[in-house]
């Protein structure tokens, strides 16, 4: 692949309403953390450009809402993407055991339907100390998923980068291979088709 070549990858971030997926966005783009957000309703866009493995990436990153009501609606925004980021809050229990129902969520809209779509698992809040979630019952889930698993601090900046570009990584071996069963596709092109006059 030609290094100079840009890619777009659209990459997710869900889990529950309070896992601080806003936090960890903000943190990966813009450097920055504030202790309160506004719920994210529906979904909300950020971009970033990284250079990876000699590629310029375009990362439009959708952060999407947690709540249950908007989970129906925050389901059609997970077509297209090349990747996820399944967030939980480690001071709360519920958040990780709901990771399989958002896991499921994510893979029902990928089409067509792999097991090799990227996705990377994030313990966010490890700098609380009122931790329910022990990181061995976090690494022992995604072992089983088969999906790496990063424990994070949006507010002090613990392994954020490191996730993020985990799964652009991941996702960008995926375009690759997808790209290259692309290349033996016919091309038509006008002149290949034959003129017709009417009548």
């Amino acid at each position: 692949m030609n290094p100079r070549k840009k890619v777009d990858l659209k990459l997710i971030i869900v889990g529950a309403l309070g896992v601080g997926k806003t936090s960890l966005l903000h943190q990966y783009v813009h450097k920055t953390f504030f202790e309160d957000y506004q719920t994210t309703l529906g979904a909300s866009i950020l971009s970033k450009i990284i250079i990876l493995n000699d590629t310029t990436l375009k990362l439009q990153i959708w952060d999407t809402g947690g709540q249950e009501r908007f989970r129906s609606m925050v389901s059609t925004f997970y077509k297209g993407s090349d990747g996820c980021i399944l967030a939980f809050d480690v001071t709360d229990l519920e958040s990780f055991e709901a990771l399989n129902t958002w896991r499921g969520d994510v893979l029902a809209k990928i089409i067509p339907t792999e097991q090799s779509y990227p996705m990377v698992a994030l313990g966010n809040k490890i700098d609380l100390a009122d931790r329910q979630v022990p990181q061995k019952v976090a690494q022992d889930w995604c072992k089983e998923k088969n999906i790496p698993y990063f424990e994070v601090s949006a507010k002090n900046d613990i392994n954020v980068v490191q996730a993020f570009e985990m799964l652009a990584s991941r996702a960008l071996s995926r375009y690759r291979n997808t790209e290259n069963y692309l290349t033996d596709s016919i091309k038509l092109s006008p002149e290949d088709q034959t003129k017709r006059r009417c009548c």
